[in-house]
């Protein structure tokens, strides 16, 4: 387990958005990163990472959160958590 650092808006909004510290700690473990070309670095579960997870973890309990991103600064703090509802762009 992870120390994570959070801001104040991911706090909210990992509550706003029923998202638990373990999806963001799995983020970090097992997520793809893109760059969000505003100095952050977007993490989700793409494929690739979905099947290290399935793989790696025994318990299916973060199934339903296999659509959440996290939005990390260059400092590693997390800024925005939330759950994706299109694609991310990768260019």
């Amino acid at each position: 387990m992870t120390d994570l650092r959070l801001t104040e808006h991911a706090r909210a909004r990992m509550r706003q958005r029923a998202i638990p510290p373990a999806v963001v700690e799995a983020l970090f473990d097992f997520g793809c990163e893109e760059h969000d070309h505003h100095g952050g670095t977007i993490l989700y579960f793409n494929k690739a990472a979905r099947r290290r997870l399935e793989r790696e973890r025994l318990d299916r309990t973060l199934e339903r959160y296999l659509d959440a991103y996290a939005v990390v600064a260059t400092t590693g703090e997390v800024i925005t958590v939330g759950h994706r509802d299109r694609r991310i762009p990768r260019h």
